[in-house]
């Protein structure tokens, strides 16, 4: 079997207007599909998706098209490395009460989307983390896209490693005792250059033991 043309994909952004063709005839629009599939920004699926496009086009990094499964989930002009994390007090299932508010934190082997190969290093590997919150909790009035309903919470990599170097999930209460940098959207940019240049103030933990 030949393999020199198996590297990867040279993914294009699309507009949405592409024709969906069976026999030569238009039988829907990749919009269409796109409607179809993306509607429910309120499920975890999405609202992840959606938090990093949020956090991308905030730091001028959203110009080309998401990479599924990357080391990290953004790398900015400056070359920063940003993970982005959400989470929400509501979800499109019926809810008997607000869901508790906790992250992903854990350090995790390395996928490369251009050799196809894994790193076995299990580690956290970017410089910082965004971590979204969808803080509405009136089910009625919710909507992802006015992004008034969010908060969003920047804290260097380097102080989860310190804290809690091998947790896998951190709740709200826990995020807040390590002092990041509280945010609305359009703080974003330079609360996450004050997170890439060093000039967050370091928060004194005194005798706090590990999260």
């Amino acid at each position: 079997m030949n393999t020199a043309g198996l590297g990867p994909l040279a993914i294009t952004r699309h507009s949405g207007n592409e024709p969906i063709r069976a026999s030569g005839e238009t039988v829907g629009r990749l919009g269409d599909f796109w409607s179809w599939a993306c509607s429910d920004l309120a499920n975890n699926t999405m609202r992840g998706i959606l938090a990093e496009y949020l956090v991308a086009t905030a730091l001028g990094a959203a110009s080309g098209t998401r990479t599924e499964w990357d080391t990290v989930d953004i790398r900015t002009p400056e070359k920063w490395r940003v993970e982005v994390k959400s989470s929400a007090y509501l979800q499109s299932w019926a809810q008997s009460q607000l869901s508790e508010i906790s992250f992903s934190i854990a350090p995790a082997s390395g996928w490369d989307a251009q050799t196809g190969s894994t790193s076995p290093e299990i580690l956290r590997r970017s410089d910082m983390y965004v971590f979204c919150l969808l803080h509405h909790q009136d089910k009625q009035t919710l909507d992802p896209l006015v992004l008034d309903q969010w908060t969003f919470y920047v804290l260097p990599t380097a102080v989860l490693n310190d804290r809690c170097p091998n947790q896998k999930t951190i709740r709200l209460s826990s995020l807040e005792r390590l002092r990041p940098l509280k945010t609305d959207f359009t703080g974003l940019p330079k609360a996450t250059a004050a997170c890439a240049e060093g000039t967050r103030q370091p928060p004194d933990y005194g005798d706090q033991p590990p999260l």
